[in-house]
């Protein structure tokens, strides 16, 4: 009973002594480690505020194996955006400037390479061939090359026509009526009465400059010389007969011609215009614009001519120089 006790109390001892040298142990190796730490050499303070106020240089590599003459040649091409086709490089900077249209139908400035113009309006004749010639209608159409916003060339058809003056008609019927002439109608009567009209019809090259352009409007100079064809018709009232694919025939009133004049000459024109665009969007314009156009006719002299009438010329103005001034409404696109 007295040894059943000793060793139920000697084991309590040895667990207890057992902790206590472990705890002991590790205190120690604890305490190892604080101090071999506490030797070991410290790094230097670091001074944010120092650093933050020196001077940035940018010409120190941060890799110590860059070299200075590598390093000031790649500054170089990093300067004018030179860089090499490496794919790690990034794409250099594109240089922008104003957009380039050019094609076949535009310039590179955005304007239509191409031109067309239709138009119409009345004619005005000036100075001397405003005392034979009477105002009266005209048309244009012509085809024209762009080189830029401002300046183009037109290649134009005009046919301009005129109205004959009263008192021109008046002085030409007793011409034909008297001697040495004595025209008849088909009825083997004098002329009771007759009338006449005037035309040229030109081919012209015109220079275009464009002085001033909007969104909506626009403002231009225009000039040119060509070919110009003159021509007065004069005729008299007279009875005609026509007949239909049935047989059937029947009487109208028509005109006969009684004389006509032709006469060629180089012609030159000037003048301004104003376009208006309906929409900024659209490329068609609406224009008005006044010219002076001068041709330099070689003068006729009056004859009655011969028996047969050869070399007759009772209306010498058709051949005389020519000044009028067309007025056009049209459109330009």
């Amino acid at each position: 009973m007295h040894k059943m006790i000793s060793n139920n109390r000697l084991y309590p001892i040895l667990g207890r002594t057992a902790a206590v040298t472990f705890l002991a142990a590790a205190g120690t190796l604890g305490l190892h480690a604080q101090q071999s730490a506490g030797t070991a050499p410290s790094l230097p303070p670091i001074n944010l505020k120092a650093s933050l106020a020196a001077p940035l240089s940018l010409s120190i590599p941060d890799d110590i194996s860059y070299s200075s003459s590598t390093g000031s040649a790649e500054t170089a091409t990093a300067v004018d955006f030179s860089l090499n086709s490496d794919a790690s490089q990034p794409p250099p900077r594109r240089k922008y400037s104003r957009p380039n249209y050019n094609d076949s139908h535009t310039n590179s400035d955005g304007s239509a390479k191409y031109t067309f113009v239709v138009g119409g309006g009345f004619t005005l004749p000036v100075g001397g061939s405003h005392s034979y010639l009477g105002t009266s209608w005209k048309i244009q159409a012509g085809v024209g090359r762009n080189f830029n916003k401002t300046f183009g060339v037109i290649a134009q058809f005009d046919y301009d026509n005129f109205g004959i003056q009263t008192a021109t008609l008046n002085n030409l019927l007793a011409i034909y009526n008297g001697p040495p002439l004595f025209f008849e109608d088909q009825n083997g009567n004098p002329l009771s009465q007759i009338s006449g009209n005037s035309h040229d019809w030109s081919f012209t090259l015109n220079p275009i400059i464009n002085y001033y352009t909007s969104d909506t409007k626009g403002a231009y100079v225009i000039g040119g010389a060509g070919f110009y064809h003159k021509t007065a018709d004069f005729t008299t009232p007279a009875l005609a007969s026509a007949c239909d694919i049935f047989g059937n025939c029947f009487v109208y009133q028509s005109n006969a011609t009684v004389d006509n004049y032709t006469s060629n000459a180089f012609g030159v024109n000037g003048g301004l215009g104003f376009t208006y665009k309906l929409s900024r969007f659209a490329s068609t314009r609406i224009f008005v614009e006044g010219r002076y156009v001068y041709t330099f006719n070689s003068p006729r002299s009056f004859s009655y001519g011969d028996a047969n009438l050869n070399g007759l010329n009772v209306f010498p103005q058709n051949s005389a120089k020519t000044s009028y001034i067309p007025i056009t409404f049209g459109l330009r696109f």
